[in-house]
């Protein structure tokens, strides 16, 4: 039986995750509203495809909490206030915001690697699985977003 304390450090690591994809998802309407370049029409349509897709994952990561017992952050101000990510700036050219991407794409990588630790180590598999689904998502992104600014993909 999962403890309370460490359920709550899994409801918590949901959570940081839930803030992180909320905030991905403005940002990423933001960078679909204001690209402007040769690329648009490209960016254009990647960003509108990976916030459709994000948008799928803050439900999911909503809905998870709520199952195991626990509140999901609901207002824009606590998610900006517990995301490890920063909301999207006005005037970057296309590199700057998908460069942007790819760094909070890493970051959020690492953090999910914690979190199917702390999930592996409490016996919540589904949560764990989850959280490696999410993984497996974001390192082909990566690849992808990588692979446009003509880097090599990060190990």
């Amino acid at each position: 039986m999962v403890q309370v304390t460490e359920k709550n450090k899994v409801i918590e690591s949901l959570n940081r995750q839930l803030a992180n994809h909320t905030v991905l998802w403005g940002k990423l309407h933001n960078f679909h509203w204001y690209v402007k370049g040769a690329h648009f029409f490209s960016l254009h349509a990647k960003f509108e495809e990976l916030y459709e897709s994000t948008a799928v994952i803050v439900d999911d990561l909503a809905e998870r909490i709520l199952a195991i017992g626990g509140q999901p952050i609901g207002k824009l101000s606590e998610a900006l206030e517990e995301a490890g990510i920063a909301e999207a700036e006005y005037g970057l050219d296309e590199g700057a915001m998908v460069k942007q991407l790819i760094d909070d794409y890493e970051l959020i990588k690492e953090e999910l690697k914690s979190g199917v630790k702390e999930a592996e180590d409490v016996g919540d598999d589904a949560t764990a699985d989850m959280f490696i689904g999410y993984i497996q998502s974001i390192e082909k992104n990566n690849w992808m977003l990588q692979a446009y600014m003509g880097e090599e993909v990060k190990k």
